[in-house]
C-alpha cells in the first residue's frame, strides 16, 4: 500500500441487511459515499478520484440492484487488489432468512430478485449469487440481532481508524431570538436575562468576540454562575449522545440580537468543549443590525 493510497470500502451483502444504515455511517465518518454503484464504473471512478485529490476515503454500495453489471465484479476486484494506489476492503452485511423476510414484511417492499415470486425465493437466489463475494470479504457483519444504532457503532469502531470520536462532533452556534430559532438546534439556551452590552455606547457596535464585550459579559456574577452550571450540564451528556449514534449535536445559545451575550457565551463554550470533542463554532447573527419591530 502506498503512503497516500485511496481507502476504498465496498459495502455489499443481502438486501435488507442494513446497507442504507451502513453507507450513512460511512458518510458520518468523512467518507465520500455512493449508493448503488455499477461495478463496471469503479475503475474509471477511482481514476478520476485519484486525479482530483479531494478525498482519499471512499465507501461504495455495490449490490444486486445493478445485476446486469454484477457478473464482472470478481475481475474488477482482482484489478483493485493489484493496484497499489488503492487500499480496499469489502464489508459484507448478512442476516438470517427469517429476519430478512420479517424486515421486508415490515417495510412492505418487494425483494429486487423476487420478481413475481415469494420474498424468500428472492433471498435464496441472492444468497447464492453473493456467496463468492462473501467469501472474499474481509469484514462480514451479521445484523440479525443488531439495531441500526449498534450497526453504526460496529462500523465506527472498525473503520474510523485512529481518529477518536470521528463519528461525533459538536456544533456550537450563537443566534438572536429576533431572527428566529436555528432550525437544526438540539439544545437551546437563553442568555437574555444577563446584562446587555447593547446599552453601553462604546460596546454597541462590537460583538461578543471582541475582548471588551466578552469581558463585560463575563465579569458579572450571574454570568459566571450560569456558565458554570451550563458547562456542568453539557459535558456529562455528550458521551450519551455519541453512544446513541448521533453524528452531530447542535447547541444554540441565544440573546436578543445575537451580537453580544450569546456570541460571547457560545465562544467560551466552544473553546471549553474543544478540549475533549471535535467542535465547530459559528455565530449566525453577530453581524446583523436590525431594529426590533414594536408590535402593539
Amino acid at each position: 500500500m502506498t503512503e497516500h493510497a485511496i481507502q476504498l470500502v465496498i459495502v455489499t451483502g443481502m438486501s435488507g441487511a442494513g446497507k442504507t444504515v451502513a453507507i450513512q455511517s460511512f458518510e458520518d465518518l468523512g467518507y465520500f459515499t455512493i449508493d448503488n454503484m455499477p461495478p463496471t464504473l469503479l475503475p474509471k471512478f477511482l481514476e478520476l478520484l485519484a486525479h482530483s485529490g479531494d478525498n482519499d476515503k471512499v465507501a461504495l454500495v455495490v449490490d444486486m440492484r445493478s445485476r446486469l453489471f454484477f457478473t464482472e465484479i470478481t475481475s474488477i476486484l482482482d484489478e483493485l487488489e493489484s493496484n497499489e494506489a488503492i487500499d480496499f476492503r469489502i464489508l459484507f452485511l448478512d442476516a438470517t432468512d427469517g429476519e430478512l423476510v420479517s424486515r421486508y414484511k415490515e417495510t412492505r417492499r418487494s425483494h429486487p430478485l423476487a420478481a413475481d415470486g415469494r420474498v424468500l425465493d428472492g433471498i435464496s437466489l441472492e444468497r447464492e449469487l453473493l456467496a463468492p463475494l462473501k467469501s472474499m470479504s474481509q469484514n462480514v457483519v451479521d445484523t440479525t440481532e443488531l439495531t441500526p444504532r449498534q450497526l453504526r457503532q460496529v462500523i465506527s469502531e472498525e473503520f474510523s481508524g485512529d481518529q477518536q470520536q470521528s463519528s461525533f462532533r459538536v456544533e456550537v452556534v450563537s443566534f438572536g431570538f429576533k431572527y428566529g430559532l436555528p432550525l437544526d438546534a438540539d439544545l437551546v439556551f437563553d442568555v437574555r436575562f444577563l446584562p446587555n452590552p447593547h446599552y453601553i455606547a462604546e460596546l454597541r457596535e462590537l460583538t461578543g468576540l471582541d475582548q471588551p464585550v466578552y469581558d463585560y459579559v463575563m465579569r458579572h456574577e450571574e454570568s459566571e454562575h450560569f456558565y458554570q452550571h451550563l458547562i456542568q450540564l453539557i459535558k456529562p451528556i455528550l458521551p450519551g449522545y455519541q453512544k446513541e449514534g448521533k453524528s452531530v449535536l447542535t447547541i444554540a445559545v441565544g440573546c436578543t440580537g445575537g451580537q453580544h451575550r450569546s456570541t460571547a457565551f457560545a465562544h467560551r463554550l466552544a473553546q471549553d468543549l474543544a478540549q475533549d470533542w471535535p467542535v465547530n463554532e459559528s455565530h449566525r447573527d453577530k453581524n446583523k443590525r436590525k431594529e426590533t419591530v414594536n408590535r402593539s
